[in-house]
């Protein structure tokens, strides 16, 4: 630990969220690390709130897994972040010190300084200025769901006389695919449990349960034909989908792959698909619930709660 007797932490240091081997959240551990420098065509951003994704504990739940994505011991944890720009490296252009970005940074989020590449990517690390008018919290829950939304939505390109089926439409992508299926002029049909159907209706989609017999509740509702589908979870709503008459080409998966079905990818959007999510935000067409923020000294419990897969909103840690 980088600290003194008097449990100050010494110059040129910051927390990090660390794990000194795979597995589940109790692996996870906070130290006390160097802040890193920012190398040529790098900025150093000071964090203040990382978002959490199911990506996070998948891609460290076991070391083959880690491994497919290039993590190594000791590993860091998340990969949304927001915060203030405090160092800009040589020939980083596009950015001052004081600026408020937000992005991502492939399992190294959660921690008090992230350097990323001015003009990277998820894996090497990016960053988007923040529009006035949205919150660092909710900037750092923005680069996986909005990216993953927007890249299933291309494929899906709906429009005013769609009606798509979402399956886990209550998810943290899902919160963002409602949404901005709606801005698209679409119908939308939400699978949830009943617990859920208030907040479906709160972010614009028609709930419905899932589980079996969905087929059957789908065509009792009043809302036409189902043109298109997302299956946010697995597989299951690309089945039902198929009964209903939809084209593989119209479904969509981002979790699974079915033979014959498209599935998105959010390292395939765009800068702009995440900068007009949140322009859509600063303007007030479009929210980002939060459902629990936490403490650093609290990862373990941010995300046990996260990976539970029952949260309405996104869960965001503050440091």
């Amino acid at each position: 630990m980088m600290q003194n007797d008097g449990g100050i932490r010494e110059v040129g240091a910051g927390r990090a969220v660390l794990l000194e081997s795979f597995g589940g959240p109790e692996n996870l551990t906070v130290q006390d690390v160097p802040a890193p420098e920012a190398g040529a065509g790098q900025i150093r951003v000071k964090v203040t709130a990382a978002g959490l994704n199911p990506m996070d504990w998948f891609m460290t739940s076991d070391a083959e897994t880690a491994s497919r994505f290039g993590l190594t011991l000791p590993a860091g944890y998340g990969t949304d972040y927001a915060g203030v720009v405090d160092q800009v490296g040589d020939g980083a252009t596009g950015y001052a010190v004081g600026d408020h970005v937000y992005g991502a940074a492939r399992s190294r989020a959660l921690a008090d300084y992230v350097v990323v590449n001015a003009d990277g990517n998820i894996a090497t690390g990016v960053a988007h200025r923040t529009p006035d008018g949205v919150d660092d919290r909710t900037a750092a829950t923005l680069a996986i769901a909005g990216s993953t939304a927007t890249a299933a939505l291309s494929v899906l390109n709906l429009g005013p006389d769609d009606t798509v089926l979402m399956g886990g439409a209550g998810g943290g992508v899902g919160l963002f695919a409602v949404q901005l299926a709606r801005i698209a002029g679409a119908h939308v049909i939400g699978t949830g449990s009943p617990a859920t159907a208030g907040y479906l209706r709160s972010l614009g989609a028609e709930p419905v349960a899932y589980g079996e017999g969905l087929a059957d509740r789908i065509r009792a509702l009043d809302g036409g034909p189902i043109t298109a589908a997302l299956d946010l979870h697995g597989t299951d709503t690309v089945g039902v989908a198929r009964e209903l008459g939809v084209p593989d080409g119209r479904i969509c998966t981002i979790a699974a792959v079915v033979e014959g079905v498209p599935a998105a990818n959010g390292a395939n959007a765009g800068a702009a698909a995440l900068e007009n999510i949140a322009r859509l935000i600063a303007d007030g067409h479009l929210r980002v619930p939060i459902a629990a923020t936490f403490s650093i000294e609290d990862i373990r419990a941010a995300v046990e709660l996260q990976a539970g897969r029952h949260v309405r909103g996104k869960v965001v840690v503050d440091l």
